[in-house]
């Protein structure tokens, strides 16, 4: 048996430069990955299914509208004589949060396959099937801090951040990313008058305090997507409300098109302590202290 974990991708900062004229939104992204994640085993066979456990496994889709067996057959395309199996995924996260939690687990799927068949890291068809399942799923194969760009396919290289003390916070709210993305009500071929994003001084960054950092890099690069999803569920205003008045938080922000927000502290000390206050005040919520990476 083989297994992967899937962590929480978390998005820093999204703009939204406009809209390609094939429909997706172009973005700039600087996208870190958490400590909390789904798990996914694989039992090598010559069947290719799908079982579906954890707390947030009830509804979702153990067959093809899944995206780990969507990405499975992505890469069977490229790879006719690909060995498979079944798989087994515990869903920790929750499920359209803006951590893109569905794109983690495909990314797991081809990270297993492609140890099963001996294939390395950089191949080709790995990549090519990570595209074709979803415009994050690239991002989330080798899970590692970066600017993603285009609709989400361009990847900038691996980036050393300083350490990140968080507090991931989810209403159990499910955000339409569509209905989101909606709301911005660009057409086709539309661009914003978003300034170009300078480049990230990224041999500098692991050595940045928390404090420039923010300064520097995240407040340069907001969520574009925030007040959309606000409208749309105002409750995730509720939720950055209680993550910026936590002792010792430097910024609270959403992720992705949420509702998952999460919050930025000093120490691990602030996290943890953040999160238990916010989890006593709100025990249906999902709330978890973590280290982005």
């Amino acid at each position: 048996m083989l297994s992967s974990r899937a962590p929480a991708k978390v998005n820093l900062g999204l703009r939204i430069l406009g809209r390609q004229t094939d429909g997706y939104h172009r973005l700039d992204s600087l996208v870190a990955f958490a400590g909390v994640g789904d798990l996914l085993t694989l039992i090598p066979g010559r069947v290719t299914g799908l079982t579906v456990a954890g707390p947030f496994g009830d509804g979702l889709e153990t067959d093809d509208g899944n995206l780990v067996l969507r990405s499975v057959a992505h890469l069977s395309s490229l790879i006719p004589s690909l060995k498979a199996g079944h798989f087994t995924l515990l869903k920790r996260l929750p499920i359209a949060s803006g951590i893109g939690g569905g794109s983690a687990d495909a990314a797991a799927a081809l990270r297993l396959v492609a140890r099963l068949n001996r294939l390395p890291a950089d191949h080709p068809a790995l990549r090519e099937a990570a595209a074709r399942t979803g415009a994050d799923v690239p991002v989330c194969l080798a899970s590692k801090a970066r600017v993603m760009e285009g609709a989400g396919e361009v990847l900038g290289p691996p980036l050393r951040l300083p350490r990140l003390f968080a507090v991931l916070v989810n209403p159990r709210v499910a955000v339409s990313t569509a209905a989101v993305f909606g709301r911005l009500g660009l057409a086709p071929g539309a661009m914003l008058p978003v300034p170009e994003p300078a480049p990230l001084p990224s041999e500098h960054l692991a050595a940045m305090g928390i404090d420039a950092f923010i300064t520097d890099v995240l407040a340069p690069l907001p969520n574009d997507l925030e007040a959309p999803a606000r409208a749309l569920a105002p409750v995730i205003t509720e939720v950055i409300d209680l993550l910026a008045a936590a002792l010792g938080c430097r910024l609270a922000r959403m992720s992705g098109s949420g509702a998952t927000c999460f919050g930025l502290f000093g120490s691990c000390g602030e996290s943890t302590e953040a999160a238990r206050a916010i989890r006593s005040a709100h025990p249906h919520w999902w709330v978890e202290p973590t280290i982005l990476r």
